[in-house]
């Protein structure tokens, strides 16, 4: 066990909350190194920097901040920061809540993706909580949550996404499997004029409206359970293929 390489990275920034919290749980499973943003990249997705140098500066003993996304941060890490290639990659814990559409969007499961890619198993954790300072509470369930989820081996192209509820640690139902909910953004955009009278936008804010089965992460995070969604990389509709197939599509 202690001889396992523990990669942990973030969207948060390598001086947030989060990423210490996951850091310390990940400690009692193998040896961790972190490599994570120098600053905030949430909703980065899976974007690349690709039209500028990156930089890696030494930011402590075991943690090196990258000027880049998420994504930047694991392959750097993977291509060249580490001695030694990880045998599973973390990303968190996310200062709020990875639901639904959410997985499209965000740089913390962005990050366990390119892991899944380069053949890491990676899990994703977010905190389905605004308040930074309820996350230190969170580190004993979490390695205890961990210690769990990486006994087995994930599937190839397989990771998990991990998302806690808003709640007190000893006021959690228990861990549930999960599938994605959806997710709807009512009034996110705002279309207004600055001092100067120059129309801009905003995207952000607004209401969400959410929608999914009993076994849907929301609902799981709605009734104070852990929830545990296992991701996959290939996003092909299997179920269309046959008929697709039987389309006129000749040119």
């Amino acid at each position: 066990m202690a001889s396992r390489t523990i990669l942990v990275t973030n969207d948060d920034g390598y001086l947030s909350e989060g990423i210490r919290t996951l850091a310390k749980a990940a400690r009692g499973l193998g040896e961790v190194r972190v490599v994570a943003p120098d600053r905030e990249q949430s909703a980065t997705s899976h974007s690349l920097t690709l039209h500028n140098p990156l930089r890696v500066k030494q930011r402590g003993e075991g943690v090196q901040a990258v000027d880049g996304t998420p994504t930047d941060c694991v392959i750097l890490a993977l291509g060249a920061l580490l001695e030694h290639r990880p045998d599973v990659v973390l990303s968190g814990i996310n200062h709020g809540p990875n639901l639904g559409d959410d997985v499209l969007y965000s740089g913390t499961v962005a990050a366990a993706m390119e892991a899944t890619i380069l053949g890491v198993p990676a899990v994703a954790v977010s905190l389905a909580d605004r308040e930074e300072a309820s996350m230190a509470a969170w580190g004993g369930v979490v390695a205890r949550l961990l210690e769990r989820l990486l006994r087995a081996d994930l599937p190839k192209e397989t990771l998990l996404n991990v998302n806690l509820p808003p709640v007190a640690p000893e006021q959690v139902a228990g861990v549930r499997v999960t599938t994605l909910g959806r997710r709807e953004y009512v009034g996110s955009l705002t279309r207004a004029q600055d001092p100067n009278g120059r129309e801009y936008f905003w995207i952000g804010g607004g209401e969400s409206r959410w929608w999914g089965g009993p076994d849907s992460d929301f609902r799981a995070i709605h009734e104070n359970f852990i929830s545990v969604t296992p991701l996959h990389l290939d996003l092909t509709n299997f179920a269309l293929l046959q008929d697709l197939s039987g389309w006129d599509l000749s040119l």
